[in-house]
């Protein structure tokens, strides 16, 4: 049941940010928009108060009583900016306290300054519209009516009684929960409510007789058949909804009636074994009495159906699956790369082999596929930072989102969040000007970003664009210098590595601190949290015209295509995509400098060359570079040659971190982590980034 909660409530208070957010950028709110905000309110609510987060369902109350008021009484002036920001602090709050719910926290949170302002909003809201509060009164309890007539009833009007059946969509799941959540929702609003079955919180086989029979309901009301109806509509996967109007006679019998069905469906309650044995029964006569070709038209009629269903996956076994096929992928590995068995000469067992690899492959492609998911999820979040921000630093700003259908690993999209929230406060604060500087530099008054992602490769490239000022190439200079963080003369660097300056620790061209930007701190830590991914920041930008972030981050962290190499009798592994070319140099390509440092002359261009052997401290490795093989790695722009004594060959391997006794001690520069190879040694996985970055001395 909280899983459930947690899940659904996180996802309607989403969608409910974006309707808000999409009704801002044209300017009023729609009748869609209404009906959406007040059906997310009205189920938050119901589900908040069956699970007793009372401060949630409270909140959740009043909001649905100010869209409930939008909605009937139409008003012609609405605060829209203020329902706006009421409404998304009220989806803040909530979000808060669903996430102290996920960390098993309890959710505390005080409502008390949202809920008065959603208070006065509503009654300033009646008072400009001129409408009488005697109308909106609430009749029993001190919470409002939803669904009250236009005119106020007298006390001798007669009750109305209803009998009522819901089916819910299939597959929404714990139709015993949503049934309860109908009676709820329903306290307020009748008199008297009878329905079966009447143990659904606790009755295990409830969920069971809802899909066979439906939620059975019967009602006594002074609600009208229509008012009732639009009450019972707005059930969250309400798949059929019938309501007729009954007698008061009938109404009386309901219990009686309800005894009946129970006692019709006592082994369904009590026996799910006879139940079972009974469905079996009924499908095998069923079956006999259909001729083969009725069983395969049913069967074609049906497949649409059930190719198309979809459940909800817990993302843990999700992740043991994704270590299970890695396993399988090792262990395929040393049996078809066992010396004793590579040297079995027989047609039949090699095509078996051959197999055994192809199904393997296609399992993993498999795997992987369903822990891909696509950015749009993180990319439609940023509307929200963009229009707060907008807001607290008065600039109008412009988020367009391209390529985010995108799929990226979910492991990595939670890792990328937070710094490409950064970087898009980063753009609004530092990059977009003042409405008057854009005036005066002939730009129009509206700041825009971009926010898109592509394919390259086996990376994905995230880029984020705006039309700011850009850059200073000279202030970055004079501020990286202050601060000491220049290795080299500004006339030896290109654009680029300047610009990249600005990822360092302790930079910030920012002369006022704000809480947004300007403490030094920030931009080194976006870089850190890529680079642990294993991608890369690269930061391009014209003054006066605007800059460039793009994120260069892996599809996946968990298999990769890889070189293995030797060096002594140590093994490593570099991914494929770093690998531009490998060569075995002849010693007149050898040049050093002055300061000992090893490079090679390729087509007329110097490389610095890393002796692997030497980095790690490997023993009984080749040291004559005639002897051993160059292989030319290539990360953000920079090349390096690594030499090792030969290339073992190319195999996909399952990347495991290193164990946390070896990084509790060294963090090891270069090193991404390990793998198994077919043969039962480990080898480790060379980070390009950490090695390219090194200075070579």
């Amino acid at each position: 049941m909280l899983d459930i909660y947690i899940y659904e409530t996180s996802m309607f208070l989403d969608q409910m940010e974006q309707v808000i957010i999409n009704c801002e950028k044209i300017g009023y709110l729609n009748d869609e928009a209404i009906n959406e905000i007040f059906r997310f309110m009205h189920t938050i609510k119901g589900s908040s108060a069956m699970m007793l987060f009372n401060n949630i369902a409270q909140v959740a109350h009043l909001l649905e009583d100010v869209f409930y008021f939008i909605r009937e009484k139409k008003p012609k002036e609405i605060d829209f900016s203020t329902l706006s920001d009421l409404a998304l602090s009220v989806v803040d709050f909530v979000k808060v306290e669903v996430n102290k719910i996920k960390n098993s926290d309890a959710p505390d949170g005080n409502p008390e300054s949202i809920l008065e302002d959603a208070k006065l909003f509503l009654e300033r809201m009646k008072k400009n519209n001129k409408v009488e509060e005697s109308v909106e009164k609430p009749k029993t309890t001190e919470k409002q009516q939803y669904y009250i007539p236009q005119e106020k009833k007298s006390k001798d009007v007669a009750s109305n009684y209803y009998h009522a059946i819901i089916h819910f969509e299939e597959g929404c799941e714990m139709e015993n929960i949503r049934g309860y959540t109908v009676v709820f929702g329903l306290t307020d609003l009748v008199e008297e409510i009878h329905y079966y079955p009447s143990d659904i919180a606790e009755n295990e086989n409830a969920s069971e007789i809802i899909k066979e029979k439906g939620f059975i309901l019967y009602l006594k009301s002074e609600l009208s058949l229509d008012e009732l109806n639009k009450h019972l509509s707005e059930t969250i996967f309400l798949k059929e909804l019938n309501i007729t109007e009954i007698t008061e006679e009938d109404f009386k019998a309901s219990y009686h009636q309800l005894d009946q069905v129970l006692e019709s469906d006592v082994n369904f309650v009590l026996d799910e074994n006879v139940l079972d044995h009974e469905r079996k029964e009924i499908a095998e006569t069923k079956e006999n009495s259909e001729t083969k070709e009725n069983r395969e038209i049913k069967e074609k009629k049906d497949l649409p159906t059930t190719s198309s269903a979809m459940i909800s996956v817990n993302v843990e076994k999700l992740d043991i699956l994704m270590n299970t096929v890695g396993e399988l992928v090792i262990a395929e590995a040393m049996v078809t790369q066992n010396p004793i068995v590579a040297s079995i000469d027989s047609e039949s067992f090699q095509k078996s082999s051959r197999l055994l690899h192809k199904i393997t492959g296609e399992l993993q492609d498999m795997v992987m596929s369903i822990r891909m998911v696509p950015l749009s999820t993180t990319f439609v979040k940023m509307h929200r930072i963009v229009r707060d921000m907008s807001k607290k630093l008065d600039k109008e700003v412009v988020l367009d989102l391209f390529g985010e259908e995108t799929e990226v690993d979910k492991n990595i999209i939670e890792k990328i969040s937070d710094p490409l929230m950064h970087l898009i406060r980063n753009s609004i604060d530092h990059g977009i000007e003042s409405e008057e500087e854009r005036l005066e530099a002939g730009k129009s008054k509206v700041g825009n970003i971009t926010l898109g992602a592509k394919n390259a490769g086996g990376d994905v490239l995230i880029i984020i664009k705006d039309d700011g000022k850009g850059l200073n190439r000279d202030k970055i200079i004079k501020k990286a210098n202050e601060n000491g963080l220049l290795e080299r003369s500004p006339a030896e660097m290109s654009d680029r590595e300047i610009f990249n300056l600005i990822l360092l620790p302790g930079f910030s061209t920012k002369e006022n601190v704000t809480e947004f930007s300007g403490r030094g701190v920030g931009m080194d830590v976006v870089a850190k949290n890529i680079e642990a991914v294993g991608g890369a920041v690269i930061v391009e930008s014209e003054e006066g015209i605007g800059t460039t972030m793009t994120l260069k981050i892996p599809l996946t962290l968990a298999i990769i295509e890889g070189m293995n190499i030797k060096v002594g009798d140590s093994r490593f592994t570099i991914p494929i995509t770093a690998i531009k070319e490998s060569f075995r140099p002849k010693m007149r390509d050898i040049i050093v400098d002055p300061n000992q440092n090893e490079m090679v002359m390729v087509r007329g261009e110097c490389y610095p060359v890393l002796r692997l052997h030497s980095r790690y401290k490997v023993k009984k490795a080749v040291t004559n570079f005639e002897e051993g093989i160059l292989i030319m790695v290539e990360y953000d722009n920079r090349i390096l040659c690594l030499f090792a004594d030969e290339l073992i060959g190319q195999q996909q391997v399952v990347v495991k971190s290193l164990p946390n006794y070896i990084n509790s001690i060294k963090r090891i520069v270069g090193i991404a982590g390990c793998t198994l190879l077919g043969d039962g040694s480990i080898s480790l996985i060379l980070d390009i980034s950490g090695l390219t970055g090194l200075r070579i001395r």
